[in-house]
């Protein structure tokens, strides 16, 4: 090919590019922002542990209802525990003494999940700690197991962040 015979030029053509071009760049700063927003808000890099807060959301609500069923349903990630409850060591009565009585910040009245960060071995971690405020201004923080989704209290160790909004 030479200049006296280049194709005709496009214009149509060089517009879908260019318009590639940036929609593609877009993008890759959109997920950038995304994911760093994420672990800036205490959120998981991408917002990945979300579901976990909100299981943990879910457990506080079911406490402050009252509903101890479910809230031990949602502890055990079993819904259908009551057709099975010898396979748990871990026993309803127990339980809810553990979250009534015996909690060191007495019967769940208010909660607000506040942060969570990806903790344990491995690259994306065994579990997720998910710091939550209860009753006012105590601090709890959850354990969420990644491979069976039980949650554990206390947290291996606890997060340090500031609570004040």
């Amino acid at each position: 090919m030479t200049l006296l015979n280049a194709p005709k030029y496009d214009a149509g053509r060089e517009k879908l590019k260019t318009t590639l071009l940036f929609g593609g760049i877009a993008l890759v700063l959109l997920a950038a922002v995304v994911g760093v927003a994420g672990f800036l808000t205490g959120h998981g890099w991408f917002y990945t542990n979300l579901p976990a807060e909100h299981r943990v959301d879910g457990f506080f609500k079911a406490l402050e209802a009252k509903d101890y069923n479910t809230a031990y349903a949602i502890w055990m990630n079993d819904a259908d525990w009551q057709k099975h409850p010898e396979k748990f060591d871990y026993t309803l009565k127990r339980f809810t003494e553990d979250w009534t009585t015996e909690s060191p910040v007495g019967p769940i009245r208010t909660h607000k999940v506040d942060i969570s960060k990806t903790d344990g071995t491995g690259t994306f971690g065994t579990g997720i700690i998910v710091a939550v405020r209860v009753n006012g201004d105590h601090k709890l923080f959850m354990w969420y197991e990644k491979k069976d989704g039980t949650m554990t209290y206390p947290a291996p160790h606890i997060l340090q962040y500031d609570a004040t909004n």
